[in-house]
């Protein structure tokens, strides 16, 4: 049982992680219950974001762009394949690996599933304004790239 805001005591209240846990715990129920009614999960809209906006990729560069373990996005690329939303070639330069593309229903699903995020991003938001939304996206972006591993190859080791 959660306790209630008012029974929590107020240092506790004041820890920001605990705040950041939280609300991560609530963030990931709001984005997975969108996306689970969808038959995706938030792997499936990182590939799909990762090769909209760069392109095609081998997959050890999606896991790189994405942070999802290399033994990890075999299964994924399948899920997304067997839906049509990726096609895989081998790539010219080294037949050893395939490029993977975006295709047209690939975009239509990455175009839904944007929309259920964003639906999401609201719901999360709500009690912000505007303003105080995008400070706390920058603050968060501010905190994300402080503690990113420092060196490349770093997404490889976990």
């Amino acid at each position: 049982m959660s306790p209630t805001p008012e029974a929590t005591p107020a240092r506790l209240r004041a820890i920001p992680s605990r705040l950041l846990a939280g609300t991560a715990a609530v963030a990931e129920r709001l984005v997975g219950e969108r996306l689970a009614a969808e038959g995706a999960h938030k792997w499936h809209f990182a590939v799909l974001v990762a090769l909209d906006e760069a392109g095609p990729a081998s997959q050890a560069d999606l896991s790189r762009r994405t942070g999802i373990y290399r033994s990890d996005m075999v299964a994924v690329l399948n899920q997304l394949s067997g839906t049509g939303c990726i096609r895989r070639d081998p790539d010219p330069a080294d037949r050893r690996r395939n490029v993977i593309t975006l295709t047209p229903a690939g975009q239509r699903r990455l175009d839904r599933l944007d929309a259920l995020i964003a639906d999401a991003q609201r719901e999360l938001l709500a009690p912000l304004t505007s303003e105080q939304g995008k400070q706390l996206v920058s603050l968060l972006g501010v905190l994300t790239e402080h503690h990113q591993p420092k060196h490349p190859g770093a997404a490889d080791e976990e």
